[in-house]
């Protein structure tokens, strides 16, 4: 996959946008470092909540945006996010199932950033895209119509369930309904 992204800069304010979002640029060392480092501060269980948390809001923004700049819908929108964040060097993403009615889904994530800028690190090193999912899966499902159900459908929540870093070839999310 080469990526097509189209980046703009602003020459007055230096400001980077792609699809008309601003962005930043930075290398994947920078990220992870201090990624770690507050991970180490914080406590993993605690970050990892906040991250969550943040990553929920953010996805959902996103796909709305993205929704409206592309004219696009549904798991469209869904896979476009993949799609983006396999192009911004996260990884290689791949929905290998999805429904969303019953807001479930199971994500492939394989070259994962986090893995490959901590060789020799083992655990479940990519938990930070959990909320991604969960957020997209709910934008997807907020702004759909469920043909034939009267009733939205439920919540979802999103775990990393296998990652690399733990001798797998790939990491693998799963998204399903937000237990009561």
């Amino acid at each position: 996959m080469q990526p097509q992204l189209p980046i703009d800069v602003d020459p007055n304010t230096g400001v980077w946008t792609t699809d008309a979002l601003p962005m930043l640029y930075v290398p994947r060392h920078f990220f992870t470092n201090n990624h770690t480092a507050v991970e180490e501060a914080l406590g993993r269980e605690a970050y990892a909540e906040i991250l969550y948390q943040a990553g929920y809001k953010s996805a959902y923004h996103w796909c709305d945006k993205e929704s409206k700049q592309h004219g696009i819908s549904g798991m469209a929108v869904f896979e476009h996010y993949l799609k983006r964040l396999s192009q911004r060097g996260w990884g290689l993403f791949k929905i290998v199932e999805a429904d969303p009615a019953s807001a479930r889904a199971r994500i492939e994530l394989r070259h994962s950033s986090f893995v490959l800028a901590q060789p020799g690190k083992h655990g479940k090193l990519c938990y930070l895209f959990a909320g991604w999912f969960a957020g997209a899966m709910d934008w997807v499902n907020d702004t759909s119509s469920m043909s034939g159900s009267a009733k939205p459908a439920p919540r979802s929540q999103s775990k990393e369930v296998q990652c690399a870093a733990e001798g797998h070839d790939h990491c693998v999310f799963e998204v399903s309904p937000l237990a009561r």
